[in-house]
């Protein structure tokens, strides 16, 4: 059984030495190739000072130096911390000085920042540019390569070294740093390449940042089946299309909005999309009336997963997903699925115990694939982390079939009048509405209720939303004090970096517009 994601490495170079592994901005490596360079990265990091289990922190945007990196970690034992590029100049430092890193590897459109910030980022001896000139004060990435030996480093990752220092999005407060051991990615590579149906002719497609705990756990799930990633530098909906034809695509993850801007491009109109065996959906779930309009076009390839940058959850699988079923199939689209087969689930109120079906409590997770523990942040880790349980901080309740449901996040339940009102429940009557295509609720301050329910909401092209409309049209839907008392319609909804709706941004907005 292996152990680490760096045996994974040297088995796919061994017994698939010439498959592609890597296809990126028209660089193409095999599994040999991939493993050749991570591990003369790795001697060459090693020759900077680096030891096992030593930070090297990366501040990139999407590139194939970027998984290179990733592996060279997981070969030779260092801890990879990835940094979020969108984050401004104050926000790196915090993250640089919490991860503590003996070396930075940074793209060079980031220099001028990192320059800024070199003064006060004392953990840090040795800067490894990518993608340009290197500064004086900084190493050029392919020198350090070639100074490399062929052999790495001498030492190799273990199986309880951490692997990858993933960061949350930091939607409830700073950021946290999750840690699972080597073993524990080996688990999340076999577990998840089931559950998103992988084989060994998958051809993936990435464009999400490699920053976010999706891109990492995907890439590990294709390199399990000895498949082939491709990269893109962003999300771009005409380059999406264009490579699900000539890469002959297979597998893919998207949120709501990535599906929306595929479906409205030009280019969707004749493309041939055959090849595409699976589309996650994920962060949350597909409107109905979107996922019908994608099955229309692209066909029946969808399927749902959730989980977070801390642990694995559930998932439905293809068959699973029918927009145009009865009305039990058409309900459980607005589910996230079941427990994958190597997790368990809780819903636990606030009594502690579990709740019964139908009952809204936070959603617990039990798997061999979640983290050991927030880095630098005991408290947190002992809140979390419950006797193995993960306490997800989502609230959800299950069907009588055991199909997970989320109705919000723990910390953005809206309470008015003393009634407790999950955003999930208004946004779904909210959707209803005809011409809009997304909506966010959020809680915001109201003299009479303490809270009164606020809905942002993106509308079609020619459509709008009237305010008064939209209320009534709730009305006939859900109870009247769940309903929005205020309705705003704008361009588009912030998000973070996994998709995920950024409710921060958008209650930082209402606090600004009054």
């Amino acid at each position: 059984m292996l152990q680490t994601i760096g045996e994974l490495l040297e088995r796919n170079a061994r017994f698939h030495p010439e498959r592609e592994a890597l296809v990126c901005e028209g660089r193409r490596l095999s599994h040999r190739q991939l493993l050749e360079r991570a591990k003369r990265l790795a001697d060459g990091l090693h020759r900077l000072g680096l030891r096992r289990q030593d930070r090297v922190a990366i501040l990139s945007m999407n590139n194939a130096e970027y998984i290179e990196l990733l592996a060279a970690g997981d070969w030779a034992g260092y801890i990879v911390a990835t940094v979020n590029f969108r984050l401004a100049a104050a926000e790196v430092e915090w993250l640089l000085g919490d991860a503590t890193p003996r070396v930075l590897v940074f793209e060079a459109q980031y220099a001028d920042m990192v320059e800024a910030l070199r003064p006060r980022l004392a953990t840090i001896e040795a800067y490894v540019c990518i993608g340009g000139p290197a500064p004086g004060w900084a190493n050029d990435y392919e020198a350090i390569v070639r100074q490399g030996s062929p052999e790495g480093p001498p030492f190799r990752s273990q199986a309880q070294d951490y692997g990858p220092l993933v960061y949350t999005s930091g939607t409830t407060g700073r950021p946290k740093g999750a840690l699972r051991a080597q073993w524990r990615w080996v688990r999340t590579a076999d577990a998840g390449s089931r559950m998103s149906e992988l084989d060994s002719d998958t051809r993936m497609l990435l464009t999400t940042p490699a920053f976010h705990v999706g891109v990492i756990g995907y890439a590990l799930q294709v390199r399990w089946c000895a498949g082939t990633l491709v990269l893109h530098r962003g999300f771009d909906a005409a380059n999406v299309i264009r490579t699900i034809q000539e890469e002959r695509i297979s597998f893919t993850f998207v949120v709501s909005a990535m599906l929306q801007a595929i479906l409205d491009a030009p280019a969707i109109g004749d493309a041939d999309l055959s090849s595409l065996h699976n589309v996650v959906a994920a962060a949350a779930p597909v409107p109905v009336a979107l996922l019908r309009r994608a099955f229309e076009r692209i066909g029946p390839v969808f399927s749902v997963q959730y989980g977070a940058t801390e642990t694995a959850g559930c998932g439905m699988y293809r068959h699973e997903l029918k927009p145009f079923g009865d009305a039990r199939d058409v309900k459980r689209i607005a589910s996230v699925g079941h427990p994958g087969q190597g997790t368990r689930i809780r819903i636990v109120g606030d009594d502690g115990e579990d709740c019964p079906a139908g009952t809204a409590g936070e959603v617990w997770t039990f798997t061999d694939e979640r983290m050991d523990g927030y880095w630098n942040n005991t408290a947190a880790t002992l809140e979390a982390l419950q006797g193995g349980w993960f306490r997800t901080g989502d609230v959800g309740h299950v069907d009588e079939d055991g199909y997970l449901f989320l109705v919000d996040r723990k910390k953005d339940m809206i309470i008015s009048g003393g009634e407790n009102i999950y955003s999930r429940e208004v946004e779904e009557a909210v959707q209803a509405y005809p011409g809009i295509v997304e909506c966010a609720v959020i809680g915001v301050p109201d003299a009479k209720w303490g809270e009164a329910v606020k809905a942002y909401v993106v509308c079609a092209s020619g459509a709008s939303a009237p305010e008064a409309e939209v209320i009534a049209h709730c009305k006939r839907l859900i109870a009247g004090y769940k309903c929005p008392k205020h309705v705003e319609a704008i361009g588009e909804l912030p998000r973070v970096a996994s998709g995920k709706v950024n409710k921060v941004a958008l209650r930082e907005r209402a606090r600004n517009s009054k």
